[in-house]
């Protein structure tokens, strides 16, 4: 484990969702730069990339570029999530088919960042992110790295649970664009929905953002250690 890569999601012209306050883009840069100091700070071994640090516009496509040009062995991308009010949670995704239209959803939501980008249908090999039999043929590509996305996944979500005591929604599973060019083990982390004020209250707190990149951080830390036993090193 040398290098990750770390994602803020959407930025620039792209403010992603919002709550009253609390716009996306912003606040998963937060989480993004917290998480990367910690690393930073604790792994002096492992070299932490950015896609970006501040609020600019990075496509999607260029995104997985970064990890896939960095080699990366980790690629974690950061997000918040907007539905109802009364809706809460984190949910922490990988690449794969999705299982209900909620999950449809949410992939749709995300990847319908690339109708900001030029010449998106030649990048993106003609997919249309306002289709759903696009997303349904799309996310049945299953990458080798399936495995260790999940194993990652399932130590990020029993962090929030757990010593971050956030209501977790769990992992689950569709296609995202953002993950589908990335060559190693990846997730796409919703922090909470901006459209419930508690968690906007939550996430747009400095606290509340260190607690969620602490508990990034530890999955990161558990996850590596395990790796690095079951190879040997």
């Amino acid at each position: 484990m040398r290098t990750v890569v770390l994602d803020a999601g959407h930025g620039g012209k792209d403010r992603g969702c919002a709550g009253v306050q609390a716009r996306e883009a912003d606040v998963a840069l937060k989480i993004i730069l917290e998480l990367g100091r910690q690393i930073e700070e604790n792994m002096p071994g492992v070299k932490v990339v950015y896609t970006r640090k501040t609020d600019v516009f990075v496509e999607l496509a260029d995104r997985a570029g970064i990890a896939n040009k960095a080699a990366a062995d980790l690629f974690i991308s950061v997000h918040c999530n907007a539905s109802a009010p009364s809706a809460y949670g984190t949910e922490v995704w990988t690449m794969g088919p999705h299982k209900t239209d909620a999950n449809l959803a949410v992939a749709k939501r995300e990847n319908a960042v690339i109708l900001q980008e030029e010449n998106y249908k030649e990048q993106y090999n003609g997919f249309d992110p306002t289709s759903p039999q696009n997303h349904i043929l799309f996310s049945l590509y299953q990458s080798a790295h399936v495995v260790n996305s999940i194993r990652f996944a399932q130590k990020v979500d029993r962090q929030f649970r757990t010593t971050v005591g956030r209501s977790s929604r769990g992992v689950k599973q569709a296609g995202f664009l953002v993950l589908w060019k990335s060559t190693m083990p990846s997730v796409l982390i919703e922090a909470g929905f901006l459209t419930n004020r508690a968690e906007e209250r939550y996430l747009n707190d400095k606290s509340g953002q260190s607690y969620m990149a602490a508990g990034i951080y530890r999955a990161f830390r558990d996850y590596k250690n395990e790796l690095e036993a079951m190879n040997g090193e």
